[in-house]
């Protein structure tokens, strides 16, 4: 049974096609730069080596369409024809308060989508954009929206109001959402399989960091808290993103720069984070190797990082009134070991011992705590398209 997965961005498309209930992934690629020079698909079936395919690609409609092409073209695909595809799995964003699991796309399920991207100006339309191409493309074919907020639809109310006039949050919906749940979901799922746990019984720290990061206080094997908002802006500073910032601040810019909200928006969502503060880039690896050269701002950007993460980590604990288990994933948690370490650099208090031989392990599933940690330290690689085809195929199987 073939299942293919969709993360539509503004101007790129990730697919990964799978196998169920097997789960062995059969092909996977993006398609980048849509409606902009230089467009491609990078491909690559099975264990083969990644290809690119290179040609104009205007729209969205017209990029799955040439993924699609691909998926079943002799010399590249996997599949000898569309029919084979059983149902598409998507990506959603955001899922406001309607969608608390995933769901069977629908008419209502559109329009919801459709008037909830407000909350989510730069995410929820593009991935409505893959919507409406696989209807079109594929009207029989059965399609799922998973949502990155759905899993922290279980949060408290007194931990997702904010300190605002309650008649806002009835008017508007103004309160915490959360994002990656898709990702935390599986790790903390996967971490208790490998380390022999009981999912539901554990207190878990989930630590999703990459150029977008959060970190999820999980439960009772549910979302408790999380460190992103109303919009992924909020919590860790991030490649691009302020992360938490006073209002007033953002109100005194304002003034004295005289500028606009879209301008603020920009502001605080492109400029800001490690590329704001490190003045080199957004990514971790650049940084680091200005700061291993003597950059005074980019050693600022490092500790700035780690000191958060590792704030949220022990206020998390005092929140679940203890912790079992610590992960780490994402792109920098799975790779960046600098930024890992110096993150559990000072945690010792809580009971966690590191097995210094395997501290710099990278970009795979390893238990970085001794025998004896009272708390359990584990990285675990996020498989955030595999949970969107799990999801997928036990809905519509």
């Amino acid at each position: 049974m073939k299942i293919i997965v969709l993360n539509c961005g503004s101007s790129s498309i990730k697919y990964e096609l799978f196998d169920m209930p097997s789960k062995e992934g059969l092909a996977k690629g993006l398609v980048e730069k849509i409606g902009l020079t230089g467009s491609a698909i990078k491909h690559k079936r099975g264990k083969e080596a990644e290809v690119t395919i290179e040609g104009e690609i205007l729209d969205h409609n017209q990029g799955i369409e040439y993924l699609l092409g691909i998926l079943t073209s002799e010399e590249y695909g996997s599949l000898k024809r569309l029919e084979e595809i059983y149902a598409v799995g998507h990506r959603v964003v955001h899922g406001a308060e309607e969608f608390s699991g995933s769901v069977i796309i629908d008419d209502a399920v559109i329009g919801a989508l459709e008037r909830s991207s407000e909350l989510a100006p730069l995410h929820n339309p593009p991935n409505l954009k893959g919507i409406y191409a696989m209807k079109l493309l594929l009207p029989q074919i059965p399609q799922v929206g998973v949502f990155d907020t759905a899993f922290h639809q279980s949060m408290p109310e007194h931990v997702y109001l904010y300190g605002i006039p309650y008649i806002l949050y009835e008017k508007y919906k103004v309160r915490r959402y959360g994002f990656h749940g898709t990702s935390h979901k599986y790790v903390a799922q996967r971490a208790c399989d490998i380390l022999g746990l009981d999912y539901p019984k554990q207190r878990i720290i989930s630590c999703h960091l990459g150029n977008g990061a959060s970190v999820t206080a999980i439960k009772d094997g549910k979302s408790y808290d999380t460190s992103m908002g109303m919009t992924p802006t909020a919590g860790l500073s991030m490649g691009t993103r302020t992360g938490d910032i006073d209002p007033g601040a953002l109100l005194f810019i304002a003034e004295k720069e005289n500028t606009s909200i879209s301008y603020t928006r920009t502001l605080i969502n492109k400029f800001s984070g490690m590329l704001g503060v490190s003045g080199v880039s957004s990514d971790m690896r650049d940084i680091e190797e200005a700061a291993n050269a003597g950059n005074h701002r980019a050693k600022v950007a490092l500790d700035m990082y780690a000191y958060h993460v590792k704030k949220y980590i022990g206020s998390y604990a005092a929140a679940l009134g203890g912790v079992d288990v610590l992960i780490f994933t994402g792109g920098i948690g799975e790779n960046d070991t600098e930024t890992r370490n110096n993150i559990l650099s000072g945690l010792e208090f809580l009971g966690i011992n590191i097995n210094t031989a395997v501290m710099n392990e990278r970009g795979k599933e390893v238990i970085l705590s001794t025998g004896d940690s009272k708390v359990k330290v584990i990285v675990v690689p996020t498989q955030e398209e595999l949970m969107i085809a799990v999801d997928t195929f036990n809905l519509v199987k």
